[in-house]
Parts: C-alpha cells; sequence; structure tokens
C-alpha cells in the first residue's frame, strides 16, 4: 500500500527530466534509434547517417533518387515521424 506522500518511479522520472530539460534530448535519441522502425528497412538499408540538430532532423542517404523521392514527400515524412514518436519532434527534415 502506498503512503500518501510518495508518488510513483514514472512520475519521478518524469519530473526529474521535465526540471533537467531533457525531455528533448531523449525524443531525439528514440528518433534516431528507430529510425529502421518509421521508415521501413529499405530506406534504413540506403541511410548512412542520422541526427538531430535544433529540431532538425538530418539524414545522409547513399541513393540519389531515393534522396529526391523522399525530397519530394518531407512533409508526409515529418508527420509520419511526428505521429510514431507521439509528439512534435521535429520541424524540419535535410536530407544530404
Amino acid at each position: 500500500m502506498r503512503k500518501a506522500d510518495t508518488i510513483s518511479l514514472k512520475d519521478s522520472i518524469d519530473a526529474m527530466l521535465k526540471a533537467y530539460k531533457l525531455n528533448g534530448k531523449i525524443n531525439e535519441v528514440q528518433l534516431v534509434a528507430s529510425w529502421e522502425k518509421i521508415m521501413g528497412k529499405a530506406i534504413s538499408l540506403k541511410t548512412q547517417e542520422v541526427f538531430v540538430r535544433n529540431r532538425k532532423l538530418f539524414v545522409r542517404l547513399s541513393s540519389a533518387p531515393l534522396k529526391h523521392e523522399l525530397n519530394m514527400a518531407k512533409t508526409k515524412v515529418i508527420t509520419l515521424i511526428n505521429s510514431e514518436m507521439g509528439q512534435e519532434v521535429i520541424d524540419d527534415v535535410v536530407f544530404l
């Protein structure tokens, strides 16, 4: 049985992340780690590097046609990523 002055571990971790302003960074790391799950195996095989800087996702691709195709569907990619993450993690995507 819980005492009245105790809080759950999840609530305390959330409070700590909020106090140290680490929520955004954790979301960015989760995004990079789940790139293959979000975009699929075919795109992840052509991906050389994925990183986030200032709410902007940078993706280095080894295929020029894929880069062009993803540039054409940039808003769809941003929507897909943010919906998969459950909140707005990125504002823009740059394909390198």
